[in-house]
Formats: structure tokens, C-alpha cells, sequence
């Protein structure tokens, strides 16, 4: 990418500018504009312009977690092979904007984007692949004395609210945002607030793809304008703050969600390897499910 003084020659000698991309929010698999009307740029390590993107509202996360509850009954209600077989599908639909989210890293200053980007694509695959395992592994026919059966079978959560980190935008996003889904879970995901392009370019292949429409929502914005609200709607039944690196305000959101009770959980640290095979675990999607366990009496 090249800033927004950068030319081109275009013709008999002619020049021109470059037309900065603004990008939309990702909501209920459209793209709109943020009701608020407001965006804020995201620049280069140079300073320069990259492109504009959409300042969230509150109202942009309300519209979106409305979406993500209309959309959990239908994602959970499929099996999870044909789960597995969509989630696929995004992984190649990946393979092919390879280009785009490299340059859009690389123009963000990440370190070796290639091997983000395919990081990115390769654990989006891996959790795909667990969708019909989980129950298998996460649950199960438990021991008991007497007469009985007794199963324990893991079941999502519901809404869940990821806050996505800085370092590695797209990686670490990935890495989160595959094991809420996976189970059945739908999502309202805050990008990257210093560079959040590949996360709404990966909105633009999930629009592609055949993911329904609300299953993943995601939005770019300030994290102390959204965390908040994040944390203390009704409606999310579990939040993720691993991007939240103010103490203040992960401590703020951790009391509004207490409020109604609502699961918090953090992957680590600001320091993560998020390339290391520790990064994917299916424990990673254990922290968004429930366990229901039944008894059922054995016959004569």
C-alpha cells in the first residue's frame, strides 16, 4: 500500500492519487456504515495513511449482537459436520485473498505478514476439523454405579464478545475467533484498533463464503468506547478480553459483566507467541461451551 500523496502514472503522462480505501463494518453479513457516521484513520509505521476505518458506536454493537442472537439458533442447528464443511470453505476462500492480507499487514509493519497470513489460514483449517470431534473429546459416557447412563455433552455457550489484540491482527484474531465459532457459538468481535484492515477484509470473505449471515459480526473501533458495553450487555453470554491490555479498563469490564453474570475469559498476555502450537488447543474451545450431563436409566 502507498500513502495517500503516493502517484501513479496512468496514460500519456498522466498522474493521480490514490483512492484510500474506507472500510465498513461487518454486521449480520452485510457491510454497513457506523450509524455514528464517524471514522478515524489508520496509518502506517510511517505515518502514512493506509486507509479509513469505521469508528464503532454503541448502537453499531447493539444492531450486531441482535444479529449474532437471531443467527445462534440456525448455527447450532446445523450438524457439525456441515459446520466443519463451511468453516472449510472460509479456510480456502482465505487462500485466495492470501495476497491482500499480506499487504495489508506488511503495510502495517507486521514482521514476516507471509508467515502470519498462512499461520492465519492453517489454524482457521486445524479448528474447522474439530467441529465434529469435539463432543468426543470435551464430553462423553461417564462411569457411574447403578442402573444408568450417563452422558456429559458440551453445548455453546451463545453470543460471545471477543475483544482481538494488537499483535498479530489477523493471527491472533483467528486464533480466538475459530474456537467461539466452531461449537455452534455466534460472534460480535472488536478488530484491532491500531490496524484492523485484515480483520475486515477477512469480513469481506466471510460475505463469500457460506457462514450465514450474523454467525460472525465484526466491528473496528475504540476499545474504551466498546469494552464496556461489550462486557455489560444483557444479551452476550460470555466475553473474551484478551486484547484488553489497560488494566482499568479490563477491571471496568470485568464488573459490568459480573452484573449479569456473564463468563469472562482471556487467552494470555500481551507477550503471546501466537505462532506457537500452544496457541491452538481444543481447550481453546472448551472456554465457550457448557456441559450438560444426563442421566437415563438402562433397561432390563
Amino acid at each position: 500500500m502507498t500513502g495517500p500523496r503516493d502517484t501513479k502514472r496512468s496514460g500519456a503522462g498522466a498522474s493521480r492519487l490514490r483512492v484510500p480505501k474506507t472500510y465498513k463494518l461487518y454486521v449480520g453479513g452485510r457491510f454497513p456504515r457506523s450509524e455514528s457516521g464517524r471514522t478515524y484513520p489508520v496509518n502506517g509505521p510511517d505515518g502514512g495513511l493506509l486507509a479509513h476505518a469505521v469508528l464503532g458506536s454503541r448502537k453499531d454493537l447493539r444492531d450486531a449482537v441482535k444479529a449474532a442472537r437471531s443467527a445462534q439458533a440456525g448455527w447450532v442447528g446445523k450438524t457439525a459436520y456441515n459446520r466443519a464443511q463451511i468453516l472449510y470453505r472460509v479456510g480456502e476462500i482465505m487462500e485466495g485473498r492470501r495476497g491482500q492480507f499480506v499487504d495489508e499487514l506488511a503495510a502495517g509493519g507486521i514482521d514476516d505478514a507471509e508467515g502470519e497470513v498462512d499461520a492465519a489460514i492453517d489454524r482457521w483449517v486445524w479448528y474447522a476439523g474439530w467441529a465434529d470431534k469435539l463432543p468426543a473429546v470435551l464430553g462423553g459416557a461417564n462411569a457411574v454405579a447403578g442402573p444408568y447412563f450417563n452422558f456429559t455433552v458440551p453445548e455453546p455457550t451463545g453470543v460471545v464478545g471477543l475483544v482481538a489484540p494488537d499483535e498479530a491482527p489477523l493471527l491472533a484474531l483467528v486464533s480466538r475467533l475459530a474456537p467461539i465459532i466452531v461449537s455452534g457459538n455466534t460472534v460480535v468481535a472488536l478488530a484491532s484498533e491500531a490496524l484492523p484492515l485484515p480483520a475486515v477484509t477477512l469480513g469481506e470473505a466471510l460475505a463469500t463464503s457460506d457462514v450465514p449471515g450474523g454467525v460472525i459480526n465484526l466491528l473496528t473501533g475504540k476499545r474504551a468506547e466498546l469494552v464496556p458495553w461489550f462486557a455489560g450487555h444483557r444479551d452476550v453470554n460470555a466475553v473474551d478480553l484478551t486484547g484488553v491490555d489497560d488494566a482499568d479498563l479490563a477491571a471496568e469490564a470485568e464488573r459490568a459483566a459480573a452484573d449479569s453474570v456473564m463468563r469472562v475469559t482471556r487467552a494470555t498476555g500481551p507477550d503471546a507467541d501466537w505462532r506457537s502450537p500452544t496457541a491452538e488447543s481444543p481447550y481453546a474451545i472448551e472456554a465457550f461451551l457448557e456441559h450438560k450431563t444426563v442421566w437415563h436409566p438402562k433397561g432390563a
